[in-house]
């Protein structure tokens, strides 16, 4: 039988992020009546949570990274839940127990939690200044915890330390970062790309160590300092864990949908089991440059799947057309735009096409004349049309010298394409290769 104190509900969303919003809006365009109830173990409504750093940074307070308006939900006629977990599902008779004796019946079930932070094996990770960087609450933690002439020490050069490490040094604070690869960004950027944003942090102040870990983490209470695995003592009263994410799976793990790294989704977002979605940090989706589902952890992808998901619950058949790794970002004044295949492994042929000058870099890959990875960095203002051209599976060998070109815009496309994207040939255009254009360019996707 079903508690007493059940809740029932048409569409249960567990996560209140991109994910479980776009789900969310695209639910109530196509069912305006039915209950949709969101539950989500943080204290807050949703904000972007690429966005944390600046709240860290003293340059916004958390109504300035608000991801919808205060009253999204009330407009909405959603349920929220917050600072409540959902502890088991019991997927055949469609329950979802919450932290005490609550329960929710669902009808469509959507998981969107998201990811945890990975935390390294090493002594003395529990002392008292040793923090991770994910969430608002992390944010708060660590600036009260911040005081005049703190030192840090940020564990991991990837996309989360490297905006942390941002953050602090514009509190004032010396950051040491320590990297385990050979190189900073290593999974998002090629080896020139990365000495470039290295070489922008040393200019900055920080201190950049690679090729190595961190053994322990010194003091009694308090942290004083960490022993790098070279025997290298770092000073510091503070250590952030910013390696990386895992997909938050444990939910189902012991159920029957099927999980890899990440949840199965297919390209509906269905899981394996009936009327239950995944998404997001959490959820392993099609890939549009491997050809196969990966983990592709960023913002824009789980908002977008999210939203298929929703319009699938809501009986709207869409398909996810894929996502891909995808990064525009900005680190110490540096813009950097960078997406799929980054650095080409051995088992293929493939031609990379780059160009360095004025302190600015920018390479293409390609592969059987399709775009299949871009590394933009300070000159980024093409990198849209560079992606959509790959987003689009568009066969580039007839213009593929005149990508890297400063003037390279619409025009350089063949005319069947201009078709596509604008319905004619604008006039005062032409469609012959090499001819300059003076078209407006497509905004860059971010």
């Amino acid at each position: 039988m079903v508690n007493r104190k059940a809740i029932k509900t048409e569409y249960l969303i567990i996560g209140n992020s991109a994910g479980g919003i776009g789900a969310a809006e695209a639910i109530r365009e196509v069912d305006k009546t039915n209950s949709i109830t969101i539950v989500s173990d943080e204290s807050y409504p949703a904000y972007s949570r690429p966005l944390i750093s600046k709240c860290l940074a003293g340059e916004r307070g958390i109504d300035a990274i608000l991801f919808r308006p205060a009253d999204f939900y009330s407009r909405n006629d959603i349920d929220l839940i917050l600072d409540r977990k959902v502890e088991s599902l019991k997927l055949d008779r469609r329950i979802a127990q919450l932290e005490g004796s609550e329960q929710i019946v669902w009808k469509k079930l959507l998981v969107a939690t998201g990811g945890v932070p990975i935390i390294p094996r090493m002594k003395g990770a529990h002392k008292k200044g040793v923090f991770t960087f994910l969430t608002f609450k992390d944010a708060i933690e660590i600036d009260e915890f911040l005081r005049n002439g703190s030192q840090a020490l940020v564990i991991g050069g990837g996309l989360i330390g490297i905006s942390v490490t941002e953050a602090l040094t514009k509190r004032g604070v010396a950051v040491t970062v320590v990297e385990m690869k050979d190189r900073v960004l290593n999974t998002i950027l090629d080896e020139t790309a990365s000495a470039i944003v290295e070489e922008t942090l040393k200019q900055a102040g920080v201190r950049v160590i690679t090729n190595q870990t961190v053994a322990e983490v010194t003091g009694r209470e308090y942290v004083n300092g960490a022993i790098l695995d070279s025997g290298e003592r770092v000073s510091c009263d503070l250590i952030i864990i910013a390696i990386g994410v895992l997909p938050r799976t444990e939910l189902v793990s012991s159920t029957d949908i099927k999980v890899n790294r990440g949840i199965v989704v297919d390209r509906c977002m269905a899981t394996s089991y009936p009327d239950v979605y995944a998404c997001g940090d959490a959820a392993e989706a099609y890939d549009f440059v491997y050809g196969v589902n990966r983990l592709t952890p960023i913002w824009p992808n789980a908002y977008i799947g999210g939203r298929v998901a929703g319009f699938n619950m809501a009986g709207v058949c869409t398909e996810y057309c894929g996502g891909t790794a995808m990064n525009s970002l900005n680190y110490f004044g540096l813009d950097i735009a960078t997406a799929g295949v980054v650095v080409p492994p051995d088992d293929r042929h493939w031609e990379v096409v780059s160009q360095r000058s004025n302190g600015a870099y920018r390479k293409i890959i390609l592969g059987d004349d399709i775009v299949m990875g871009m590394v933009f960095v300070k000159d980024i203002e093409k990198s849209g049309m560079i992606f959509s051209l790959m987003r689009d599976r568009v066969n580039v060998s007839n213009f593929r010298q005149a990508l890297l070109a400063d003037d390279f815009g619409l025009a350089y496309l063949p005319r069947e394409l201009w078709q596509e994207r604008l319905g004619a040939v604008p006039s005062g255009s032409v469609s012959v290769v090499g001819m300059p254009a003076k078209a407006e360019e497509p905004v860059a996707d971010e």
